[in-house]
């Protein structure tokens, strides 16, 4: 190296291309905003049970401790946020890459260069997609009906991307083999 060249720092910097082509592979996309809806709905009603249960529970240890239960409540919220980061991270982060809902409904979630997910990946998603669903709620999801991959809002500020899982997409892709 010669000593006018710019040292270097052992940081390097390379844009990967995007790894699932919606013109050469249709069938990783195929139905799959309206499967993720679906797949959204297993995983609430899945995180919201517990937090029911939990709920009847501190609602009988109040009336049991005539009242002093009822302050657990106190607790509920921050337990729900815990219990749903740590959901969507372990599950997100497993070896399928998908939720149980999203798992039931054949699709899986990749980042946009086609790696899988992993458990900070999977907790970071969920908390951009109830930040971005609470702040503008119609814009999450229209914004996947202009795009190509499908992708949501959330997805393209996380860099991940929503996809057929590998056994669907070969159902599809020999369904609409022409014969």
């Amino acid at each position: 190296m010669a000593a006018s060249e710019p040292k270097r720092i052992g940081v390097s910097f390379e844009v990967k291309p995007h790894a699932y082509d919606p013109v050469t592979n249709p069938e990783l996309f195929e139905g799959v905003v309206a499967r993720r809806i679906v797949a959204f709905l297993i995983d609430f009603l899945i995180l919201s049970l517990p937090v029911v249960f939990v709920s009847m529970f501190i609602f009988v240890i109040g009336i049991v401790t005539f009242g002093l239960g009822f302050f657990l409540y106190g607790l509920l919220w921050p337990g729900m946020v815990v219990w749903a980061i740590v959901y969507y991270g372990m599950t997100l982060g497993s070896a399928s890459s998908a939720t149980i809902g999203m798992r039931i409904m054949d699709i899986e979630m990749r980042t946009w260069y086609g790696a899988p997910a992993y458990f900070v990946l999977g907790a970071v998603h969920a908390v951009v997609f109830w930040i971005t669903i609470s702040a503008i709620t119609p814009l999450v999801l229209v914004v996947c009906l202009f795009n190509e991959r499908r992708r949501c809002l959330h997805d393209f500020l996380v860099g991940t991307i929503v996809i057929n899982n590998v056994e669907r997409a070969a159902a599809l892709r020999t369904l609409h083999r022409p014969a």
